[in-house]
């Protein structure tokens, strides 16, 4: 194995097609892309890589063909140069390309906000190159192994897929009363419907006394909307008839959200594990004090993504401090007499989901309303039932989180075993 420039190894050029006058046809038309198009017009009837050399998302990406196609005018085609004296397995070159792509980058690329791989640093770049029955054997070795990593990831994909069957089964069985045994429950004599009548009379104190506004009644829950059977001493209820205040952040969306003091929530924060920090933005006091007022947010709220992709995320706030929100957030205050933690199970349950979602409405931005979340229903267990439930799950979710771990790391070393044949080549002593 030697050391030598891609300009003595290969012919490159840059291919000739711009995106926007791409014609739909019959012709492979390749980009920097990972999905190829088509065009009605080819230029290349050959076999080769495309080596995306001006797009920043995918800089260095190379794909490997063998036909009629024409490429982007930000790739390069590449194919070899001296055949006779530097024989060239593209497929092998095509893992090269791919193994060596981020060094291939960061050494050849210019620019800042728009990076690009110029012809001549690029050619100047040097790569192993090695005898051909070399290159032969470590691609069909790579193959070969590639085939087993491909049916094993299979597997383990459908693995994680039984888990999250697996947590929606236990969710499902924690809303009907059939995740803890009656052998081991134990059962107190408020009922679910005690309970209720306490949260509905604490809710009347509070709006007698002007520290709730008093809302619009809820319709009473019909025999088909109730999904399943519950426990008798368990009681149906709406989510606004239990929670003390559903509301949700700021309709008119800042326009400065890069400075300031106060924590700006948008639905990107929201997390299963809470408010996640990594990407946070800000607003002034200003701002802020609008939209606290609206939904003032505290520490063991439900906190639950109504507007978007990620519509159905729910949690519960983790933050001590004061912070503002964008309205795709939807805030649940709850009452004393109500576990916030089986209420975000509930809420993750698949019956919960799958109605939410049913009459979603919008098209390019789907949404729950505040008002689909007020009439929703959950089964309510009494209190002392919600925390014995909620411990339960919490032991079974932390069963699912290790067999999920486990399976992942399955997923990490099957792709690190691949490598390793590539590894192996590059680190041979053959000399040309």
């Amino acid at each position: 194995m030697s050391l030598m420039r891609i300009n003595d190894l290969f012919h490159f050029e840059k291919g000739s097609l711009q995106s926007s006058k791409c014609t739909e046809g019959e012709f492979d038309f390749i980009t920097a892309s990972s999905e190829w198009k088509t065009h009605n017009e080819y230029t290349h009837n050959c076999e080769a890589l495309v080596f995306a050399a001006a797009a920043s998302g995918s800089l260095g990406r190379t794909h490997y063909l063998n036909g009629k196609f024409i490429a982007s005018d930000l790739c390069f085609v590449i194919t070899p140069k001296d055949p006779i004296n530097f024989p060239i397995d593209l497929k092998f070159y095509h893992m090269i390309f791919n193994e060596f792509k981020d060094d291939i980058v960061k050494n050849t690329k210019a620019g800042t906000s728009k990076e690009a791989i110029g012809l001549k640093s690029f050619g100047n770049y040097k790569l192993p190159y090695f005898q051909i029955d070399k290159q032969v054997e470590t691609k069909n070795q790579f193959v070969k192994m590639q085939s087993s990593k491909i049916d094993l990831n299979s597997e383990l994909t459908h693995q994680l897929d039984l888990i999250i069957q697996l947590r929606q089964a236990f969710l499902r069985e924690a809303m009907q009363g059939k995740l803890v045994s009656s052998e081991t429950l134990e059962v107190s004599s408020e009922t679910g419907h005690d309970l209720l009548a306490k949260i509905k009379a604490e809710k009347a104190q509070l709006i007698a006394e002007k520290k709730l506004k008093k809302e619009k009644e809820l319709p009473p829950i019909t025999n088909e909307e109730i999904p399943f059977e519950i426990p008798e001493h368990w009681a149906w209820c709406r989510l606004g008839e239990i929670c003390l205040k559903i509301t949700d952040g700021t309709h008119h969306s800042p326009t400065n959200t890069q400075s300031g003091e106060y924590k700006y929530v948008t639905a990107k924060n929201i997390k299963d594990e809470g408010i996640d920090l990594s990407n946070i933005t800000y607003v002034n006091e200003k701002v802020h004090k609008e939209i606290f007022s609206r939904c003032n947010p505290e520490k063991g709220d439900i906190l639950y993504i109504k507007d978007g992709a990620t519509t159905g995320i729910v949690t519960i706030n983790n933050l001590d401090e004061e912070y503002s929100m964008l309205s795709s957030v939807a805030l649940l205050k709850l009452s004393n007499s109500l576990f916030n933690k089986y209420l975000m199970y509930s809420m993750r349950s698949p019956f919960y989901y799958q109605a939410t979602r049913n009459e979603m409405y919008g098209v390019a931005i789907t949404r729950v309303t505040l008002e689909k979340i007020k009439n929703a229903i959950i089964p309510l267990p009494p209190l002392n039932e919600q925390e014995q439930i909620v411990a339960k799950l919490e032991e079974l979710m932390t069963f699912c989180d290790g067999l999920e771990k486990s399976i992942k790391e399955s997923q990490r070393y099957n792709e690190l075993l691949l490598q390793q044949v590539l590894r192996e080549a590059l680190q041979g002593k053959e000399e040309v």
